[in-house]
């Protein structure tokens, strides 16, 4: 009974490392890892020990005979990864990377290696992660939002709890003696990169690439476009998005961009809400969506079917659960891919596509709303004059226009990096230039000392969440190296002085006891209406609840219980 990686798999690598026969793959040392949509199992060498089930964040791995329908075809998906062979015969072991970086002479140093991270993501938790399997090892974490996690908060669609179930791991870090939270800070602003540079041996930014791409067409910034990003921050209860103006008045809504991110708004936007009030979306989001009269969510594409943006195992979860159809003359379009499509991965996403019904008819008026995807659209203009009204696309690479009526346009397009005060930043690339994670000075081509980079910040927005974890690796055994090869200068300050500056910079800093009060009062809240938990919404509200904890043993004392390890 082999067991099965299904569509909600974050590719972090964990079942590698815990799996006894080497049967999952791309492993993160292995050609592809980066770009891999997901994680396969062998069917023919796995033994059903279970481990990658226990070691799995997000719940993604199930016996083969414990699958839903709507996971069945994943069955053949992680089967097709490998090659056909006899039963019994198993793949020859490969390299996997060590889950613990020797780091030697940390004991024997007179000051424990102390690490910033700016960010509080999937990125900067792994890395801190990393760091904290070394003896004596402190990390403090400075997050600019009173709540950490990043886009596993609000960037994680609500329908996909099991993807959000990775904060468990992040939870267990952030409970780690020897790891401090200080959120409501943020760098740049009430610290900058030379007072954490005086308080830690290095500074790591993990701060993501939180700019969308924009598409620069007419009528962009009229009152009812934006993007489908800011859309799902709604969605999730962002504080910086809570009050965002999302018109769900018209029949229809526009998303220019075919990207996981499009179809996990497509899909919230056509759900019944009573799934959605079993979920942790915002109240705000909820009540539009109970009032919503759209009726269709069309998703554009400039290319053909072959070049759809979306995962396969996205493509699946959508199919499995939303009515998709697929615009008029469509159907052409994927026939003629499916003939020249030379991999298999590309094959399966078309012979889905294949399946679709034809979106040439209106949508229904009763019902649940659909989703059409359209291909071979060029944004031209939007449309209105107050507001939007619609889109013009040209047919790509002809002059023919059509025009689609919509009350809402989005785009979702990619992200880029945004620059980070005191760091040098590539503006093609959208990232922070470096080496391995450490950051480069463009001008000497040379290490800027003690400083770091993880995560999209780092390499670009590409992968998912459990990518991270292996670019993360990668930094953090720099940083090691540096410090054992003693490249890393000492923090000046005391290390009592820290806190004594963040609370002189910023009083409203909430600490690790301030998220836990946070966090305990918005399951408590959610737990009365069945859910797993009602976020709040406001940085006043996170406030108060973060003002219940109880008051922190004195930074001094603890400072010297960290240092005696």
């Amino acid at each position: 009974m082999p067991h099965v990686i299904t569509q909600s798999c974050c590719n972090d690598g964990s079942c590698v490392y815990a799996c006894p026969v080497n049967c999952i793959h791309p492993t993160p040392d292995e050609p592809g890892f980066a770009a891999s949509e997901m994680l396969y199992i062998d069917p023919v060498a796995c033994v059903d020990c279970g481990a990658c089930v226990s070691a799995c964040p997000v719940g993604a791995i199930v016996p083969d005979n414990r699958l839903e329908a709507r996971q069945l075809p994943f069955v053949e998906i992680n089967a097709s990864f490998y090659p056909k062979r006899p039963a019994g015969e198993k793949l020859p072991p490969t390299s996997k990377l060590a889950p613990v970086i020797p780091a030697a002479e940390v004991r024997a140093r007179r000051r424990p290696l102390t690490v910033a991270i700016v960010g509080s993501g999937p990125a900067a938790m792994y890395a801190a992660d990393e760091l904290l399997t070394q003896p004596g090892v402190r990390v403090n974490v400075f997050e600019k939002l009173p709540t950490p996690y990043g886009l596993v908060r609000a960037g994680v669609a609500p329908d996909h709890q099991s993807t959000k179930q990775v904060t468990k791991l992040f939870d267990r870090v952030a409970g780690h003696r020897h790891f401090r939270f200080y959120l409501n800070v943020e760098v740049g602003e009430h610290l900058s990169h030379a007072d954490l540079s005086a308080h830690h041996h290095a500074v790591l930014y993990a701060v993501g690439a939180p700019e969308d791409r924009r598409l620069d067409i007419d009528g962009m910034g009229l009152a009812g476009t934006g993007t489908a990003t800011q859309v799902v921050a709604w969605i999730n209860g962002h504080p910086d998005f809570a009050g965002l103006a999302v018109d769900l008045s018209h029949e229809r809504v526009v998303i220019i961009g075919n990207g996981n991110v499009a179809l996990d708004v497509a899909r919230v936007l056509t759900a019944d809400p009573d799934d959605l009030a079993r979920t942790d979306v915002s109240d705000r989001a909820l009540d539009a969506f109970r009032r919503s009269a759209v009726r269709e969510v069309v998703i554009a594409a400039r290319r053909g079917p072959a070049h759809s943006a979306f995962t396969l195992p996205e493509l699946i979860g959508l199919t499995g659960c939303s009515e998709v159809v697929l615009d008029a003359g469509n159907h052409e379009l994927v026939a003629r891919d499916l003939v020249t499509a030379s991999d298999s991965l590309t094959r399966t996403k078309l012979e889905i596509l294949s399946k679709l019904g034809d979106g040439s008819a209106p949508p229904p008026a009763a019902g649940r709303p659909r989703i059409r995807l359209a291909y071979q659209l060029t944004p031209e203009r939007v449309l209105g004059e107050h507001r939007a009204t619609g889109v013009e696309f040209s047919v790509t690479g002809t002059r023919e226009l059509r025009r689609l009526d919509a009350g809402l346009v989005l785009t979702s397009i990619g992200y880029r990096g945004k620059m980070i005060r005191d760091l040098p930043f590539d503006e093609s690339a959208g990232a922070v230039p470096n080496e391995d994670g450490r950051v480069v000075d463009p001008g000497s081509g040379r290490p800027m000392p003690g400083t770091y980079v993880a995560g999209w910040i780092k390499r670009g927005p590409t992968g998912f969440i459990g990518t991270n974890k292996s670019c993360s690796f990668q930094t953090v055994q720099a940083l090691v190296a540096d410090f054992n090869a003693g490249e890393l200068a000492a923090p000046v300050a005391r290390p009592e002085a820290l806190e004594e500056l963040v609370r002189a910079r910023r009083p409203d800093v909430v600490g690790s006891a301030g998220w836990r009060a946070i966090d305990s009062a918005e399951v408590a809240r959610g737990r009365r209406d069945g859910r797993p938990r009602n976020k709040f919404t406001e940085v006043a509200d996170m406030l108060a609840a973060a003002s219940t904890a109880p008051p922190p043993r004195r930074q001094k004392l603890l400072d010297r219980l960290l240092d005696r390890g």
